[in-house]
C-alpha cells in the first residue's frame, strides 16, 4: 500500500466572538478542511455591551485565560500558521481597543476586527464552501448580531448586521420576552434581503442555532447526529420553535444535558429570532450549516481553482487516498462505473452522477475493518463522515452503496431502517445497483490499479456483457458471472462474461 502524502501545515483561526472564544485547528488548508482540534470557552464578552459599552470584566479576564491556552496548544501542536478574527462585541464596545491590544499580545498575531459586511460575507463564503449550490439567505447568530445576506451558487450579494444576537438581545430587553420581541420585529421589518427569501432555503448558523437543531434532532429520533446539513420545512421549523418559547416560559428548557449550561439561557432568544426570520422572510427550508465564518475566512484565502472545486469530491478523494488499497484504482473504479451507466442506459441527474463518482472513491475504504462487520461500519464511516457540500439524503445514498458493497443482498443483511428511510426508493434501488457493481468490479481486481480498464460492457437487446480482454481472461471465474449476473438483473437485463 502506499504511505499517504505527507501532510501540509496545519491551519488554525482563534474567532473572539461575542459569546465565546473558539480555537479550530485544522490538519491542512485545503477545500475540504477537515478540524483535528476544536475547543471554545464560553466568555460572554458580549453580555451587557448594548447597554454599558463595554465589555465585562470578568468576561475579558476568562477570555484573555482562554487566549493563553490557545496560543500554548498552537504551539505544543506546531500549527503553521494562526489566524485571528474578532467580532460584534469586540468592534462595539469601547474598551474593545484595549482587550484587543492583550489579545495580540498574548497570541502572537495580528487580530482582524470583523466589520457588519466583511464578516456577513465571511458568513456567507462558509456556506458556499460548506454546500453544495447554495440558494438562499444566509443567517449567522452570534452572540452579539445577526448578519444576513443572499447567496446564489457563488456568487454573495451584500449584505447586513443587526444588533440581534442571543447575549446582545438578552441585554437590549432586560430579559424581558416581550421586550425582545418588539425589538426582534422592528429590526426585521426594514431588512429588504429578507423579502427574496420567500420560497428558497434559510441557512442558519451560529451555535445557538446549532443548539436549537440538537434538541430537534434528539427529540424527533433523527438517525444521524450530525449538524450539518439537517434541513426542516420551514413550516415544522415555525412549530418548533414555538414549542420552545412557550417551554421557555414555563421555564423547563433549563438544565438540557445536551446544552451547555452557558448557552441554555440563550436558546428562547435564538428562537424567536428564527421565528420571525421565518414569518418575514418566507423561506421553504431551513438548512442548519456548522461552516461560518472561520470556514469562509479561510476559503476566502484559497486561489481561485481551488475554491472551485467540489467540496465533497475533495474530501472522497483525500479518505481514498488515506483508507483504500489503491487510490488510482478507486479513480479507475469512477470511470467504469461511467461506462456501465452509458451501456446499460440508466438516466442520471447531475447530482446523482455526482454522488455515484464520490461512492466510487470511497467504494474501498472499509478493507482494513473485521469482514463480519464491513458493511456496518462503512455505513457509520460515511453517514457520520466530517466533511460537507452534500445533504444528509446524500450521505444516505453513498453510505448505503458501500454498505451493499460488503454486506451483500440477503434479507438478513438490509441495513437498519432509519438510515434507509433518509432516502427515497428509487434512491435505495440505484444504491443497490452501485453495490453490486462494486462487488463485480472488487472481485475482478482485487482493489489493484490496471485491471478494469481491460474490460468493459456492451449490450444486446435485453443482454447485458462484460468483456475482458485476452490478457484478463484468467481472471473470469464462476463467481464473477453469479455477480455479473446479479448486477444485469438489478437493471432488468440478463447477463454474461465475454472472453476477448
Amino acid at each position: 500500500m502506499k504511505r499517504p502524502r505527507q501532510r501540509a501545515s496545519s491551519v488554525a483561526v482563534i474567532d473572539i466572538g461575542s459569546n465565546s472564544v473558539r480555537l479550530v485547528v485544522y490538519e491542512a488548508m485545503e477545500r475540504s478542511l477537515v478540524s483535528i482540534f476544536n475547543e471554545k470557552t464560553l466568555c460572554g464578552l458580549g453580555r451587557e455591551v448594548q447597554t454599558t459599552g463595554l465589555l465585562a470584566p470578568d468576561a475579558v479576564l476568562k477570555a484573555l485565560t482562554s487566549l493563553r491556552r490557545f496560543r500554548a496548544l498552537c504551539r505544543v501542536m506546531k500549527v503553521g500558521r494562526v489566524h485571528a478574527i474578532a467580532t460584534a462585541a469586540c468592534r462595539d464596545a469601547t474598551n474593545g481597543p484595549d482587550f484587543i491590544a492583550k489579545a495580540e499580545r498574548i497570541c502572537g498575531v495580528p487580530i482582524e476586527i470583523l466589520s457588519g459586511p466583511r464578516e456577513a460575507k465571511l458568513s456567507a463564503l462558509g456556506v458556499v464552501s460548506g454546500i453544495h449550490k447554495p440558494d438562499g439567505i444566509v443567517g449567522d447568530l452570534g452572540g452579539g448580531s445577526l448578519e444576513l445576506i443572499d447567496v446564489r451558487g457563488n456568487r454573495v450579494h451584500s449584505g447586513v448586521t443587526l444588533p440581534l444576537g442571543s447575549l446582545a438581545l438578552q441585554d437590549l430587553s432586560q430579559k424581558s420576552l416581550k421586550r425582545a420581541e418588539r425589538i426582534v420585529k422592528t429590526e426585521l421589518s426594514d431588512v429588504v434581503h429578507l423579502k427574496a427569501g420567500r420560497g428558497r432555503a434559510f441557512y442558519a448558523v451560529g451555535g445557538t442555532w446549532r443548539a436549537l437543531a440538537r434538541i430537534h434532532i434528539i427529540q424527533s429520533g433523527y438517525p444521524l447526529r450530525v449538524m450539518h446539513g439537517y434541513s426542516l420545512p420551514a413550516i415544522e421549523a415555525l412549530d418548533f420553535v414555538r414549542r420552545l418559547r412557550r417551554l421557555a416560559t414555563a421555564n423547563i428548557l433549563a438544565n438540557i444535558e445536551s446544552i451547555a449550561e452557558a448557552r441554555q439561557p440563550l436558546l428562547v432568544y435564538a428562537a424567536l429570532v428564527l421565528e420571525n426570520i421565518i414569518l418575514t422572510a418566507r423561506p421553504k427550508t431551513i438548512v442548519f450549516s456548522t461552516y461560518g465564518v472561520r470556514e469562509g475566512l479561510l476559503y476566502d484565502m484559497l486561489p481561485l481553482a481551488k475554491r472551485a472545486e467540489d467540496g465533497l469530491a475533495a474530501a472522497a478523494e483525500t479518505m481514498n487516498r488515506l483508507l483504500s488499497r489503491s487510490a488510482k484504482h478507486a479513480q479507475e473504479l469512477s470511470d467504469w462505473s461511467d461506462r456501465f451507466v452509458r451501456v446499460a442506459k440508466i438516466k442520471e441527474t447531475e447530482d446523482e452522477r455526482r454522488l455515484r463518482r464520490v461512492a466510487c472513491l470511497l467504494s474501498d475504504v472499509g478493507w482494513r475493518m473485521h469482514p463480519d462487520y464491513r458493511g456496518e461500519q462503512t455505513l457509520n464511516l460515511i453517514t457520520n463522515g466530517n466533511f460537507g457540500s452534500v445533504d444528509h439524503h446524500g450521505r444516505a445514498f453513498v453510505a448505503l452503496s458501500v454498505y451493499y458493497r460488503y454486506a451483500g443482498f440477503s434479507n438478513e443483511n438490509e441495513p437498519p431502517e432509519p438510515v434507509r428511510a433518509l432516502v427515497t426508493p428509487a434512491q435505495l434501488e440505484r444504491a443497490r445497483v452501485l453495490g453490486a457493481l462494486f462487488r463485480v468490479a472488487h472481485l475482478i481486481s482485487a482493489a489493484r490499479p490496471g485491471v478494469l480498464p481491460a474490460t468493459h460492457f456492451s449490450a444486446k437487446d435485453r443482454k447485458l456483457m462484460l468483456v475482458f480482454e485476452h490478457r484478463m481472461v484468467d481472471l473470469v471465474a464462476d463467481r464473477v458471472g453469479s455477480r455479473f449476473k446479479q448486477l444485469a438483473k438489478l437493471v432488468g437485463r440478463s447477463g454474461s462474461i465475454v472472453r476477448r
